[in-house]
Order: structure tokens, then sequence, then C-alpha cells
């Protein structure tokens, strides 16, 4: 198939399952009782509890029956913890009870808290009482005062207790596919985050396709280091491993050294890992002297994925790489790279659409589909599209039009094959002296010096030109200090005069969001408040 413009219209090589978070469940534990589903991957060996499918579906149906004495099919319940295991089994719990589960990123302080419970209407809470230098029980007490809507509280501590509370006799309720199963906030890459509402339908197939299209295969090993409180880990890694019968081993929080430990004690086959995880495990010292035979395949996305780290991975580790582009609102993959592409599709796309999505890229400022090859924004519309934001009806209308469409804000180019290349986010696009100017573009080329090992290229306000191109880099270990004016001239000299940017700072770590994305508006607000050192 040629395509003649920048509209993908759905294949639909499979159907999409009418089924839930409890039904995948159900489902595995009957294919497969007794293979290891899930592992604590924690740093002590000996604390690596194990449990197999029919003890994961035993565990979720107590928690269900427990969670039934407090709260009605259709409450929201919240989960503030890191990757532990009994994360899984809640989640499992809560599709199993018709609950709605409440992600919330283990690194928030109260305000933060305080805000994702009240918008969210949690009815309840699970939660550790401290991780790192994160005191959460009295950040909880804190702020419990001003949440009248949230009833019960419940320590990880206590998890075994909580199991008794329930009844084995008591029947569990019917839940239905198109039923509201997780609110997930967006990351927030240009401000505060607003709760997505997945439903069943969409996350079960949205990982199903994810882990076929990965190859992922029946009894592999799952390293899931993505925090769960984000879709990339209780979607893509926890779902999508129940699905292919796959044991999965969510990290505690992510560690490089704890990573590749894992990948050697474990025997991990396949990964999930945003790029900043993936350089942080080929600059650690034990990225050598590790065996890391095991590891088949590895699946990125969430940020700009360099096309030298795919092809880097690819060769030292002689595994097999993919890219999935989306975001939480699309539940979360629109777009995938196959394993058996080229190397150049894998290293400088970010695939074809996904089985049961329509796909089409925009102008932003007509709505009419562009031409092969021209940049626009990209929407999608299929059966992953979110309910909604929850109690935000504008911004609901705002994301997702009238007939469907899910407007991403994402702005790409498609091929005649329907492959899609990202060029940045609508918001980052720069207007100087009227042109418009992709970052993309300028931090593709960057990440090819050696001396760049992760970039940012924004727009700040210019007298004169009304935008000017600022580069935030962090210098490649290892590697002779690279200066403003070597970067300025590399650039130069490869793309045209405008688009080499005449600001540079350099930093030690960027500002990310929860899923690993760098947060250029913090960024941008510390070059405006002086905050970074410039060279011009």
């Amino acid at each position: 198939m040629v395509l003649e413009r920048a509209y993908w219209e759905r294949v639909e090589p499979e159907p999409v399952i009418e089924t839930t978070v409890g039904g995948l469940l159900r489902a595995a534990a009957a294919a497969t009782p007794n293979r290891t589903a899930l592992v604590a991957g924690v740093p002590e060996p000996d604390q690596r509890r194990r449990w197999s499918f029919a003890e994961v579906l035993a565990e979720a149906e107590r928690a269900a029956r427990s969670l039934l004495t407090q709260f009605e099919p259709g409450e929201h319940v919240a989960v503030w913890a890191p990757n532990l295991p009994e994360w899984v089994l809640l989640e499992m719990a809560a599709g199993l009870a018709g609950l709605v589960l409440v992600t919330v990123n283990p690194a928030f302080r109260p305000g933060e808290l305080e805000f994702v419970l009240r918008q969210s209407r949690a009815a309840g809470i699970f939660y550790v009482p401290e991780f790192r230098t994160n005191q959460m029980a009295a950040a909880l007490s804190e702020v419990r005062g001003n949440l009248p809507e949230l009833r019960e509280t419940v320590s990880f501590a206590d998890w075994k207790a909580y199991l008794e509370l329930g009844d084995d006799a008591e029947p569990l309720p019917e839940v239905r596919p198109d039923a509201l199963a997780q609110i997930q906030y967006t990351s927030g890459t240009t401000g505060f985050p607003k709760g997505a509402c997945l439903h069943h339908r969409g996350i079960v197939n949205n990982a199903r396709f994810t882990a076929d299209l990965f190859e992922v295969r029946e009894g592999d090993v799952w390293l899931n280091p993505m925090p769960l409180f984000h879709t990339g880990g209780c979607v893509l890694g926890a779902l999508g491993a129940l699905h292919a019968r796959a044991t999965q081993i969510p990290v505690l929080a992510f560690d490089a050294g704890l990573v590749l430990e894992l990948i050697e004690s474990e025997g991990a086959s396949v990964m999930g890992g945003v790029p900043t995880m993936l350089i942080a495990m080929t600059e650690h010292p034990d990225f050598a002297r590790r065996d890391l035979g095991s590891l088949r395949s590895v699946l990125s996305g969430g940020s700009t994925v360099p096309a030298p780290l795919v092809r880097q991975l690819e060769s030292s580790l002689h595994i097999r790489f993919g890219i999935v582009f989306g975001q939480t609102e699309a539940s979360p993959v629109i777009t995938q790279t196959r394993l058996s592409d080229t190397p150049e599709d894998k290293a400088e796309t970010i695939g074809q659409p996904h089985p049961h999505q329509d796909v089409k890229v925009i102008d932003p400022a007509t709505g009419v589909v562009i031409g092969i090859g021209e940049v626009g924004e990209i929407c999608c519309r299929g059966y992953n599209v979110m309910l909604g934001y929850f109690e935000l009806p504008e911004a609901t209308r705002d994301a997702i039009d009238a007939d469907g469409w899910l407007h991403t804000g994402d702005l790409g180019s498609m091929d005649g094959r329907g492959y899609l290349t990202i060029e940045g986010r609508l918001r980052d696009m720069v207007i100087r002296g009227g042109e418009n100017l992709y970052p993309r573009e300028i931090e593709n080329l960057l990440l090819t010096h050696p001396g760049v090992a992760e970039v940012a290229v924004i727009g700040v306000p210019d007298a004169r030109w009304g935008e000017e191109l600022a580069a935030v880099v962090r210098r490649a270990v290892g590697q002779p200090d690279a200066s403003g004016d070597e970067l300025h001239g590399y650039v130069r000299e490869r793309l045209a005069p405008q688009k080499a940017p005449r600001i540079w700072a350099f930093v030690d770590t960027f500002p990310l969001t929860p899923s690993g994305k760098i947060q250029k508006y913090v960024l941008r607000d510390r070059i405006e408040a002086g905050e970074l050192p410039l060279s011009t």
C-alpha cells in the first residue's frame, strides 16, 4: 500500500477483544497456572518473592473482596508507592472489583498529592510509609484533613492483614470492557497534569498489540523498570506480560546497576525503558562486565530515542530494538516499529500505526490532512482513545474532536508507507523571524556529535526575531568537553544557518517528567530567569 496523503486507515489483522484487566488475568491463570508470573525486583536477591499465575489470581481475588468491604464498584482508589509486587496485585484486584485505580507518583510532595487526590475524588489510597527521602505517611497525614472524600488509607505494610477483610464466598461483580479502569495523570511537560480516563478495553488491547508486535513469547522474562504509576509500567509492562504469559519483574525503582544485575541473574529476555534509562545503563561501569546475553529485545519510547543509541544497543548487545510512540490519552501506544524493520526505520522513525487505529497528520491551523512528507499535528482515532479528562470537559473537547480524533499535540510527518517521523511538540515549535523551526531535527543532529549525551532545543524570546533557538546540552561521559562554538559550527555545517542555535547552556542533569521526558518549559523558565549560565 502506497499512501497519497498523510492518512492511515486502520488495519484489522485480529479483532479487538472484549475483556477486562480481570479477564486477562483469569485467562493467563487458566492457561499457565504454575508458571512464574511475578518477581519482586528488589536489590536483595533473597528478598525476591515469586508468584505463579495461579497465585497472582488467588491473591488478587482475595484483595478484590477486601476492597469491596470498603468501596463500591466504580469508586476511585489511589495507589502511591514505588514498583512493589503488591502494586501489581492491587491493579489486578481493582480490575476484578470494578474499582478505578488512580496512579500517583511516589516522588510527589504534599501539595502534588493533595491535588491528585482531590481532583480524582479518590475514596481511598494505598501507600508506603516512606520511600527514599519522601516521608509519605507524614505527607498523607498533612493533607488528609483537606480531603473530605478520602475515607480509607491503607499502608502496604499491612497488605497481608488487609487480605483477610474479605469473604472468600462473596461473588465478584461483572465488569464491562468499556468501564473506566484507571485515571492516569499525564506527564506534565507543559504544566500540571490532567487525569486521563482509560477504560479496560483500551488498556488491555493496547498492551496486547504492543506485546505481540514486540514479539514477546510465552515464558519470556519481562524486566519492567518503567514506573508503575505510568502507562509504560502498569499497562505495557504489567498487562503486556500478562497477555504474553511472560514473567514480569517490576524493578522497585530505576537504578542502572540494579537493572543490569537483574538482567544477568534473572535471565531477562525482554525489557522496556525510556532513553534516559538506557543511556544510564550504557554509561554504568557494570555495563561491560555483566553477562547480558539473555536479553533479546528492548522496547523504548516516551521521548526522543537517539538514533546512535539504537545502533549502539543493537550492535553491542546483539539485540533487536523496538520503538513506541504514543501518549497516556491513547492507552498509550499509537505507532510502533517492528523488530524486523530496517535499522534506518528503527533509528529514524516511530514506525507504523497500531492495529485498529486511524492515524492522520493535519495542518494545525486548518485541520486539513496534509501531504506525504509534510509536517503537521499527529491525530489518532480508535478503540484506545481515552474517555476524556476527569471532570475537565473543556480540556476534553480540546483534545478529542466531534469525530473522535485525539489531537496529540505532537508534530510529525508520514511517508508513503505510513511510517511516521516525529518533529517535536506543537507547543515546542519555534517561530524565528516568521519561519517555523522544528527542534527535533536539530536535536537529532546534535546527538550524532560524540560530545553530546542528551540535548533539548527550545525557543526563547528575542527582541529582533521573536524567538531564538537555545540548546541545553548534557555532555557525554568520557569525551572532551564540547563548547557552544564547536557545536554551533557542527550544526551550521550540516543544516541551514537559521537552524543553528545561537544560545547554549550545559547541565549535569535535566528536569524530567515521571516518564522520563525532558521538561522543556522548565528549561525555558530557567533561561528567562537567568538561572542557567549561557554562551552565545
